[in-house]
Protein backbone atom coordinates (compact mmCIF):
# COMPACT_ATOMS: atom_id res chain seq x y z
CA UNK A 1 0.00 0.00 0.00
CA UNK A 2 1.54 3.17 -1.26
CA UNK A 3 2.59 5.45 2.20
CA UNK A 4 -0.17 7.94 3.22
CA UNK A 5 0.25 11.66 2.51
CA UNK A 6 0.71 13.20 5.98
CA UNK A 7 3.29 9.85 6.93
CA UNK A 8 5.34 10.91 3.86
CA UNK A 9 5.26 14.64 4.94
CA UNK A 10 6.57 13.74 8.70
CA UNK A 11 9.26 11.76 7.48
CA UNK A 12 10.67 14.89 4.63
CA UNK A 13 10.01 16.71 7.27
CA UNK A 14 12.59 14.81 9.51
CA UNK A 15 14.69 14.07 6.99
CA UNK A 16 14.82 18.45 6.19
CA UNK A 17 15.55 18.93 10.37
CA UNK A 18 17.81 16.49 10.69
CA UNK A 19 19.80 14.63 7.46
CA UNK A 20 22.20 12.74 8.91
CA UNK A 21 18.87 10.83 11.62
CA UNK A 22 16.64 10.77 8.81
CA UNK A 23 17.11 9.61 5.41
CA UNK A 24 14.78 10.64 2.77
CA UNK A 25 11.65 9.00 1.80
CA UNK A 26 11.82 6.87 -0.76
CA UNK A 27 11.48 7.93 -4.61
CA UNK A 28 12.59 11.78 -3.18
CA UNK A 29 15.32 12.39 -5.71
CA UNK A 30 18.68 13.84 -3.69
CA UNK A 31 18.82 16.79 -5.52
CA UNK A 32 15.84 17.75 -4.66
CA UNK A 33 15.74 17.11 -1.09
CA UNK A 34 19.05 19.19 -1.34
CA UNK A 35 17.49 21.82 -2.28
CA UNK A 36 15.08 21.59 0.57
CA UNK A 37 17.65 21.00 3.21
CA UNK A 38 19.38 24.29 2.23
CA UNK A 39 16.54 26.58 2.19
CA UNK A 40 14.55 25.37 5.33
CA UNK A 41 18.65 25.80 7.03
CA UNK A 42 19.34 28.82 5.81
CA UNK A 43 15.87 30.70 6.48
CA UNK A 44 16.28 29.22 10.30
CA UNK A 45 20.00 30.64 10.40
CA UNK A 46 19.22 33.95 8.87
CA UNK A 47 16.29 34.37 11.45
CA UNK A 48 18.67 33.71 14.40
CA UNK A 49 21.83 34.91 13.09
CA UNK A 50 19.68 38.29 12.62
CA UNK A 51 18.76 38.64 16.53
CA UNK A 52 22.07 37.28 17.80
CA UNK A 53 24.75 38.77 16.09
CA UNK A 54 27.12 38.99 18.73
CA UNK A 55 26.72 35.57 19.75
CA UNK A 56 26.82 34.32 16.64
CA UNK A 57 30.33 36.11 16.02
CA UNK A 58 31.69 35.55 19.81
CA UNK A 59 30.90 31.25 19.27
CA UNK A 60 32.49 31.44 15.54
CA UNK A 61 31.51 29.97 12.20
CA UNK A 62 31.60 26.29 13.50
CA UNK A 63 30.36 26.61 16.85
CA UNK A 64 27.31 28.52 15.96
CA UNK A 65 26.35 26.53 12.59
CA UNK A 66 26.32 22.99 15.17
CA UNK A 67 24.14 25.00 17.62
CA UNK A 68 21.50 25.86 14.71
CA UNK A 69 21.73 22.33 13.39
CA UNK A 70 20.65 20.90 17.03
CA UNK A 71 18.33 23.48 17.69
CA UNK A 72 16.73 22.71 14.26
CA UNK A 73 16.71 18.71 14.78
CA UNK A 74 16.10 18.40 18.68
CA UNK A 75 14.04 21.38 19.52
CA UNK A 76 10.11 21.70 19.57
CA UNK A 77 8.72 24.96 19.08
CA UNK A 78 5.58 26.29 20.87
CA UNK A 79 4.80 28.83 18.42
CA UNK A 80 4.36 28.67 14.59
CA UNK A 81 5.35 32.75 14.13
CA UNK A 82 8.75 32.32 12.39
CA UNK A 83 9.68 36.19 13.90
CA UNK A 84 9.68 34.23 17.42
CA UNK A 85 12.28 31.63 16.46
CA UNK A 86 14.83 33.32 18.75
CA UNK A 87 12.91 33.33 21.48
CA UNK A 88 12.73 29.55 21.00
CA UNK A 89 16.24 29.11 21.01
CA UNK A 90 16.25 31.06 23.93
CA UNK A 91 14.28 27.92 25.32
CA UNK A 92 16.29 25.41 23.54
CA UNK A 93 19.65 27.01 25.57
CA UNK A 94 18.07 27.57 28.46
CA UNK A 95 16.83 23.64 28.57
CA UNK A 96 20.36 22.25 28.24
CA UNK A 97 20.53 22.27 24.14
CA UNK A 98 19.54 18.94 24.07
CA UNK A 99 23.02 17.82 25.60
CA UNK A 100 25.33 19.80 23.06
CA UNK A 101 28.30 21.46 25.52
CA UNK A 102 28.21 24.91 25.17
CA UNK A 103 29.69 28.38 26.70
CA UNK A 104 28.02 28.79 30.29
CA UNK A 105 27.58 32.13 29.35
CA UNK A 106 26.03 32.05 26.27
CA UNK A 107 22.07 31.71 27.67
CA UNK A 108 22.73 35.08 29.57
CA UNK A 109 24.03 36.70 26.28
CA UNK A 110 21.20 35.23 24.31
CA UNK A 111 18.88 36.50 26.28
CA UNK A 112 20.41 39.80 26.08
CA UNK A 113 20.34 40.46 23.03
CA UNK A 114 17.09 38.97 22.44
CA UNK A 115 15.74 41.82 25.33
CA UNK A 116 17.66 44.68 22.77
CA UNK A 117 15.05 43.41 20.20
CA UNK A 118 12.00 43.49 22.26
CA UNK A 119 12.64 47.14 23.85
CA UNK A 120 13.04 48.29 19.97
CA UNK A 121 10.23 46.53 18.76
CA UNK A 122 7.92 47.68 22.12
CA UNK A 123 4.75 49.31 20.65
CA UNK A 124 4.57 51.64 23.59
CA UNK A 125 6.04 55.03 23.30
CA UNK A 126 8.75 56.71 26.09
CA UNK A 127 6.11 59.08 27.00
CA UNK A 128 4.12 59.49 30.21
CA UNK A 129 1.79 62.45 30.21
CA UNK A 130 1.67 64.68 33.21
CA UNK A 131 5.36 64.26 33.17
CA UNK A 132 7.70 67.34 32.99
CA UNK A 133 10.78 66.82 30.86
CA UNK A 134 12.37 69.23 32.83
CA UNK A 135 10.91 68.40 36.05
CA UNK A 136 13.23 68.53 39.16
CA UNK A 137 14.15 64.99 39.76
CA UNK A 138 15.10 65.19 43.50
CA UNK A 139 12.55 67.79 44.63
CA UNK A 140 9.49 66.24 42.46
CA UNK A 141 8.57 62.28 42.03
CA UNK A 142 10.68 61.01 39.17
CA UNK A 143 8.92 59.37 36.34
CA UNK A 144 10.49 56.09 34.91
CA UNK A 145 10.49 55.30 31.03
CA UNK A 146 7.76 52.86 30.49
CA UNK A 147 10.41 51.01 28.32
CA UNK A 148 12.68 50.53 30.71
CA UNK A 149 13.80 47.03 32.35
CA UNK A 150 16.04 46.15 34.93
CA UNK A 151 18.51 43.51 34.48
CA UNK A 152 20.62 40.97 36.14
CA UNK A 153 23.49 38.41 35.09
CA UNK A 154 25.80 36.58 36.30
CA UNK A 155 28.08 37.07 33.49
CA UNK A 156 29.13 40.46 32.11
CA UNK A 157 27.20 40.05 28.80
CA UNK A 158 26.99 43.95 27.75
CA UNK A 159 31.17 43.31 27.13
CA UNK A 160 31.36 39.86 25.41
CA UNK A 161 32.02 39.78 22.59
CA UNK A 162 34.54 38.31 19.41
CA UNK A 163 37.61 39.97 21.36
CA UNK A 164 36.70 39.41 24.72
CA UNK A 165 35.31 35.81 26.20
CA UNK A 166 35.94 36.32 30.12
CA UNK A 167 37.20 32.67 31.59
CA UNK A 168 34.74 33.44 35.10
CA UNK A 169 31.90 35.26 36.15
CA UNK A 170 33.06 38.44 38.33
CA UNK A 171 32.41 37.52 42.00
CA UNK A 172 29.45 40.31 41.81
CA UNK A 173 26.26 39.93 39.71
CA UNK A 174 26.08 41.94 36.83
CA UNK A 175 23.13 44.89 36.84
CA UNK A 176 21.83 46.47 33.56
CA UNK A 177 19.10 48.55 32.34
CA UNK A 178 18.27 48.92 29.10
CA UNK A 179 15.08 50.89 27.49
CA UNK A 180 14.36 53.06 24.16
CA UNK A 181 14.73 56.61 24.56
CA UNK A 182 12.62 58.81 22.55
CA UNK A 183 14.61 59.10 19.40
CA UNK A 184 13.99 55.59 19.19
CA UNK A 185 17.39 54.30 20.29
CA UNK A 186 17.79 51.25 22.55
CA UNK A 187 20.34 52.68 25.76
CA UNK A 188 22.21 50.98 27.94
CA UNK A 189 23.81 51.78 31.39
CA UNK A 190 25.44 49.38 33.66
CA UNK A 191 24.11 50.01 37.48
CA UNK A 192 25.61 50.33 41.11
CA UNK A 193 23.94 48.36 43.06
CA UNK A 194 22.66 51.95 44.57
CA UNK A 195 21.34 52.75 41.73
CA UNK A 196 19.36 49.59 40.94
CA UNK A 197 17.70 49.29 44.35
CA UNK A 198 16.72 52.97 43.29
CA UNK A 199 15.39 52.20 40.39
CA UNK A 200 13.55 49.58 42.04
CA UNK A 201 11.97 52.08 45.03
CA UNK A 202 11.15 54.34 41.96
CA UNK A 203 9.40 51.57 40.05
CA UNK A 204 7.20 50.27 43.10
CA UNK A 205 6.46 53.54 44.72
CA UNK A 206 5.95 56.33 42.09
CA UNK A 207 4.66 58.59 44.81
CA UNK A 208 8.22 59.52 46.26
CA UNK A 209 10.29 62.32 45.67
CA UNK A 210 13.49 61.42 44.19
CA UNK A 211 14.98 62.75 47.53
CA UNK A 212 12.86 60.40 49.46
CA UNK A 213 13.92 57.63 47.42
CA UNK A 214 17.67 58.30 47.48
CA UNK A 215 17.42 58.67 51.60
CA UNK A 216 15.64 55.11 51.74
CA UNK A 217 17.90 53.78 49.33
CA UNK A 218 20.97 54.90 51.22
CA UNK A 219 19.29 53.64 54.16
CA UNK A 220 18.37 50.21 52.57
CA UNK A 221 22.23 49.63 52.01
CA UNK A 222 23.22 50.60 55.42
CA UNK A 223 25.16 53.56 54.23
CA UNK A 224 26.95 55.42 57.18
CA UNK A 225 25.46 58.97 56.19
CA UNK A 226 22.43 58.50 54.46
CA UNK A 227 22.08 62.46 53.87
CA UNK A 228 25.66 62.75 52.22
CA UNK A 229 24.65 59.38 49.75
CA UNK A 230 21.84 60.55 48.89
CA UNK A 231 23.35 64.24 47.60
CA UNK A 232 26.01 62.13 46.00
CA UNK A 233 23.15 59.84 44.00
CA UNK A 234 21.25 63.19 43.16
CA UNK A 235 23.99 62.60 40.08
CA UNK A 236 23.01 59.52 39.54
CA UNK A 237 18.94 60.72 39.17
CA UNK A 238 20.27 64.00 36.90
CA UNK A 239 22.58 61.08 34.39
CA UNK A 240 19.36 58.99 34.40
CA UNK A 241 16.79 62.03 33.10
CA UNK A 242 19.83 63.06 30.79
CA UNK A 243 19.84 59.10 28.84
CA UNK A 244 15.93 59.23 29.25
CA UNK A 245 15.68 56.28 31.65
CA UNK A 246 13.94 58.60 33.00
CA UNK A 247 11.48 60.76 31.63
CA UNK A 248 11.54 63.72 34.09
CA UNK A 249 9.42 64.19 36.82
CA UNK A 250 5.99 65.28 38.49
CA UNK A 251 5.53 67.87 40.82
CA UNK A 252 5.67 66.27 44.64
Amino acid sequence: MAEGLRSLQARFAAHLRDPHAAPPPPGVPADRAAVYRELVYSNVEDQLAGAFPVARATLGEEAWHGLVRAFLARHRARTPLFPELPRELLAFVAGGAGGKPLPPWLGELLEHEWVEIEVANDPREPHVAGCDPAGDPVAGRPVLNPLLRRLRYRWPVHEIGPGHVPDAPPPEPVRLAVWRDRADRVRFMALAPAAERLLELLEREPGLTGGEALRRTAASLGLPDPEAAAAAGAATLAALREAEALLGARPP
